[in-house]
């Protein structure tokens, strides 16, 4: 299928999500989610996932947000987009890295800005803004650097909120806890191995993905500028 193909499908009466970060982890679950839902969905990232009809995919470096613009030129309009890429670097105060705070930065508050502001002009009325935080946004020994990076997403996302809300596009966060994603395994966050939550488990994508699900549908029309901490009691 041509580009200009899989453009034309998506102005069918199917809502259209890009979502980032759609190889793995968190934004693959709501990727699949939204697919389930009867969304088209492009997504963008480094790998191209295989998942199937309503599925069109975009190489994209989320660390270089100057080339996201182009990136997304020429997608139909959106009606949601899906803020998931990202990545964590770990250490306490006396070993921080300039170059991580840098790079978690751009991954996870530049590209969600340069994305926004090419793709939410066009979005059509009531459409969905989400980006994904989290739990670790109000502090977290060893995350200072994490944190500061998805504590911004609040800062971005309430103000978004407050200037979308006279076009009734919404704007949300989604802060997950420990996860059961290949994040866990990278090295760059060895100096915090992760810990099981109260509940005794990791938080399932699939359970991330589902409220995800909920706030970008038709019932939530209603919610804007909120944070949905989902930790499995790690935040007790």
């Amino acid at each position: 299928m041509t580009e200009a193909t899989a453009a034309a499908e998506l102005t069918t009466a199917a809502p259209h999500a890009v979502v980032t970060g759609c190889s793995s982890g968190i934004g693959k679950a709501i990727a699949v989610r939204l697919l389930a839902d009867g969304w088209h969905v492009t997504g963008l990232s480094r790998s191209e996932p295989a998942l199937g009809p309503g599925f069109q995919w975009r190489h994209a470096d989320l660390s270089d947000p100057a080339s996201l613009t182009e990136c997304v030129e020429g997608l139909a309009p959106v009606n949601a987009l899906v803020h998931a890429a990202g990545f964590q670097r770990t250490a306490l105060l006396g070993e921080l890295e300039p170059e991580a705070l840098a790079g978690m930065f751009t991954v996870h508050v530049a590209a969600a800005s340069s994305l926004a502001n090419a793709l939410v002009p066009r979005m059509p009325d009531g459409g969905r803004v989400l980006l994904v935080g989290s739990r670790t946004s109000t502090g977290s020994p060893g995350k200072s650097q994490y944190a500061a990076t998805k504590a911004a997403l609040l800062g971005l996302g309430r103000t978004w909120a407050q200037e979308l809300a006279p076009r009734r596009i919404t704007v949300n966060v989604l802060s997950p806890g420990p996860t059961d994603t290949p994040m866990l395994a990278d090295p760059g966050r060895s100096a915090t191995p992760p810990q099981r939550p109260a509940l005794g488990q990791l938080v399932d994508p699939e359970d991330v993905a589902a409220l995800a699900g909920f706030l970008l549908g038709r019932h939530g029309k209603s919610i804007t500028g909120q944070n949905y901490v989902i930790c499995g009691g790690a935040s007790l």
